[in-house]
């Protein structure tokens, strides 16, 4: 980074499953600058089908601060005569990202009337960022979240009707191919906001961003077990629909379907329903022997749960 000398205090962070986190002070003739490193697990990562490029991610993070989406700075791409690998160097924001104390600490009081009202406008403007200036992404609309995770599912080769009736209800009512598509962030949840006692301080997560239905992300953040046992508050666990909605269109986004909406609730919970799946097949095989991804394992069954109150609620 142009400027700096050095750096101290490295630390590798326990946030972040698939990419590292590492916190650094950059020290400069004048200051020292609070600032975060990310990077591809020990320094590479095979393509992804799903999952963005580090150095994408950065344009994304660059393109959204631009659009007014509150991020991090991105201050450095890594370049392969760095030799440190794939990944970028952005501003450290304060804040705290584990949801449980956003939604319990006394200290975010203030901030959780705001944040779903907040999460609404902030997605307008991510929404909003015309696609002539984006990075090639990959174009994912229902059909071919429906096709991914109906694949995922046989191959796992272990039962579930309750996502067999879902995948049947995400087909028979997947939204109408004329359907217009933008930027979509694709886990923009509690969790992945930074938030401070004013409110949301950045997005993070970039990884996952494609093109597809907007509506997809208001629903991603009412999905059920994003809102850590707050269950009658559904954005995040901190807010209503109504105040997610109200934002997002007094922000310049489009007229919000709430049908459309339940629809992606209905299929981000399927998809963390599989995915949990995923981590158990990865625990069987010895692939991943953590303890974490056996806990994990065990969540689909309440993403089942959550399912059938969504297509069949009790009166």
């Amino acid at each position: 980074m142009k400027g700096a000398s050095g750096i101290t205090g490295l630390k590798r962070l326990s946030g972040g499953a698939s990419q590292e986190t590492w916190a650094f002070d950059a020290t400069t003739d004048g200051e020292s600058i609070p600032l975060i490193l990310r990077r591809a697990p020990g320094g590479t990562r095979p393509p992804s089908e799903t999952a963005v490029g580090l150095s994408t991610e950065a344009k994304l993070i660059e393109l959204a601060g631009r659009a007014g989406v509150p991020v991090p700075t991105v201050r450095y791409v890594l370049q392969q005569e760095d030799g440190i690998g794939d990944g970028f160097i952005m501003n450290r924001i304060a804040g705290e990202t584990i949801a449980r104390k956003i939604l319990r600490d006394d200290e975010f009081a203030d901030a959780r009337p705001k944040l779903a009202r907040q999460c609404g406008e902030i997605l307008a403007k991510l929404h909003s960022i015309s696609r002539d200036t984006l990075p090639p992404l990959r174009v994912s609309p229902a059909e071919s979240e429906i096709a991914q995770y109906r694949n995922i599912l046989k191959a796992h080769g272990h039962p579930h009707p309750v996502f067999e009736l879902a995948l049947k209800w995400l087909t028979d009512n997947a939204p109408p191919a004329t359907t217009a598509h933008t930027l979509v962030h694709g886990d923009f949840r509690n969790g992945n906001l930074m938030i401070g006692p004013d409110g949301v301080r950045a997005v993070l997560d970039w990884e996952i961003a494609h093109i597809g239905d907007p509506m997809e992300d208001l629903g991603w953040i009412c999905v059920n077990s994003w809102r850590f046992g707050n269950i009658d508050q559904p954005v995040g666990g901190f807010g209503t629909r109504e105040d997610m909605f109200a934002g997002y269109e007094a922000a310049g986004g489009a007229k919000v379907d709430p049908e459309r909406v339940k629809y992606w609730e209905v299929l981000g919970t399927m998809k963390w329903g599989i995915m949990c799946t995923i981590m158990v097949t990865a625990f069987k095989t010895g692939a991943d022997r953590s303890v974490e991804r056996a806990a994990i394992g065990r969540r689909s069954s309440e993403t089942e749960i959550d399912l059938l109150r969504l297509l069949a609620p009790r009166q």
